[in-house]
């Protein structure tokens, strides 16, 4: 009885939990389908008469949103695309190889991590224009195809693997790339997954990098976009929740498509 009754706590718990956790992404819901002043109506109504689907029409047709989505995705899935090679590679290296400095190499890699990204961003801002990259893909993409986290998930995982399959593999003649592709990638695709669905959603939720290496159009992405609606007149709720809700569809499909290797990925690197 008293299993049952720390069960029924437990779930009615993580219920609450749940619902808290649903209310910003809801009140962004109810908040797009209003008009203006029903927005900034106190106390504020959950659910919108009528509701203003019109919004999204709106919200879509105030900025080049098309374009903004396009660059998003193909910013998107070329770094996840580049991060998932080279944090596969060093992760490997670091997990599966001995060479000198290893130990030394590895911490310093991780300290990294404690530095914040805003200290780096006038010195990279320097290397991206020395390079000529201003205003260009170039400059969206490769500083982001390698990642200091992926490196170290991905090592923690590739360490659960035997080595008598490497032992196994160089008998038959296999090279080390090709073991990884073949033998290593197959059996990480949890932790593959999930480095992918961090980068993803990293990639295209990235907001200052992009404000600040671009200043065209034609290269801003959706987070950038948003910003159409907050102007100096006033702020454009309706059609700024429209705009955010449209952006955040994306990657709900893409979470709960891999949401089985994702939860997978984190237990079995250790991140719980």
């Amino acid at each position: 009885m008293r299993r049952a009754g720390w069960t029924l706590f437990v779930y009615v718990t993580l219920l609450g939990v749940v619902v808290i956790m649903l209310l910003p992404f809801l009140w962004m819901l109810s908040t797009s389908l209003k008009d203006l002043v029903e927005a900034l109506r106190f106390p504020p109504r959950w659910i919108p008469d009528p509701a203003r689907w019109r919004n999204y029409l709106l919200a879509w047709n105030a900025a080049p949103f098309g374009r903004y989505f396009f660059n998003s995705f193909a910013i998107a899935i070329a770094t996840t695309v580049g991060e998932v090679v080279v944090a596969s590679l060093a992760g490997y290296a670091f997990a599966k190889m001995n060479f000198l400095g290893k130990g030394v190499l590895f911490t310093l890699l991780l300290g990294t991590l404690m530095i914040p990204g805003q200290m780096l961003l006038v010195p990279n801002f320097i290397t991206i224009k020395r390079l000529g990259w201003y205003n260009t893909y170039w400059a969206l993409i490769v500083p982001w195809i390698a990642s200091v986290f992926s490196i170290f998930l991905l090592r923690q995982f590739f360490r659960t693997i035997p080595d008598e399959l490497w032992d196994s593999a160089r008998i038959d003649g296999c090279s080390r790339l090709r073991y990884l592709a073949r033998v290593v990638a197959p059996l990480s695709r949890p932790a593959l997954a999930t480095v992918a669905l961090f980068n993803f959603v990293g990639s295209w939720n990235a907001f200052l990098w992009v404000l600040v290496m671009t200043d065209k159009v034609e290269l801003r992405t959706v987070p950038v976009g948003l910003r159409y609606f907050m102007m100096e007149t006033g702020t454009e709720y309706p059609l700024l929740m429209a705009a955010a809700t449209l952006a955040i569809v994306p990657i709900l499909i893409l979470f709960f498509a891999a949401q089985r290797q994702f939860i997978q990925g984190i237990a079995r690197t250790g991140l719980k």
